[in-house]
């Protein structure tokens, strides 16, 4: 059977100015791929509604799961619950649990739930919600879409409380051989590897270090024996060739 797939919706103009920089689709690879659940996409989008309902709608019809960051604070730029009710076609409002929720964060720090506040109570109707232990605001699922803040740390949490409902497949593995030669020289080996080994995926990563070049080859799939009989012979052709 296969592995689930995913895909990763970052949300957020402040992405796109360059002015943040994505870590959640990182760390949200990293957790996935312990799972044995495949993140095949990532798109980054504006904060504009238009945008995220078309995004959502074709990655949930595409992935088994999509995960989404940033948008569910509180403020008017916020947009990303809006955006994901309207692409399920599901009414949103101020929901009790998530309110009671905020309510005893607030009464412990002294501060208050103002309306602006309260914004990040608003769940689509059919949503579960997902814990934050970190600032309490929750985030939600809906359908195979779950939808978490950009805060890294809070979205990190957010994937913490998530993946272990999710199910996954066979563990993702990978082995790597540093090569100190060019793509070019290596390119035909690999791709008579790739042919032979259709279950197993092989990449090719050149760099250049302190003025020398090389290439970093990269195995991967789920089944360690043929990942070991990959490397083994990926090594021997790349020295003959």
């Amino acid at each position: 059977m296969p592995n689930p797939t995913a895909a990763m919706l970052v949300i957020g103009d402040e992405i796109l100015s360059g002015r943040t920089r994505d870590t959640n689709t990182n760390h949200l690879a990293q957790a996935l791929t312990a799972r044995g659940i495949r993140l095949q996409e990532a798109r980054v989008v504006a904060d504009d509604q238009g945008a995220i309902v078309a995004a959502v709608n074709a990655l949930r019809g595409a992935y088994d799961h999509v995960f989404t960051s940033g948008g569910i604070g509180p403020t008017h730029d916020d947009i990303t619950a809006d955006a994901v009710a309207a692409a399920f076609g599901a009414p949103i409002d101020v929901r009790a649990d998530a309110r009671a929720i905020l309510e005893a964060h607030y009464q412990r720090t002294g501060l208050e739930l103002n309306e602006a506040r309260l914004r990040m109570a608003r769940v689509p109707d059919g949503a579960t919600l997902i814990d934050n232990p970190v600032s309490s605001a929750p985030g939600f699922t809906l359908g195979n879409v779950h939808v978490m803040a950009g805060v890294p740390a809070i979205f990190e949490a957010m994937v913490a409380s998530v993946l272990p409902t999710l199910t996954g497949g066979d563990p993702l593995l990978s082995q790597m051989i540093d090569v100190k030669r060019g793509e070019g020289e290596i390119a035909q080996p690999l791709k008579e590897l790739a042919q032979q080994y259709p279950d197993l995926s092989f990449g090719s990563y050149p760099y250049q270090r302190n003025g020398a070049h090389g290439t970093q080859l990269v195995v991967r799939g789920t089944d360690a024996a043929q990942i070991d009989a990959a490397v083994v012979a990926l090594s021997r052709l790349v020295s003959q060739s």
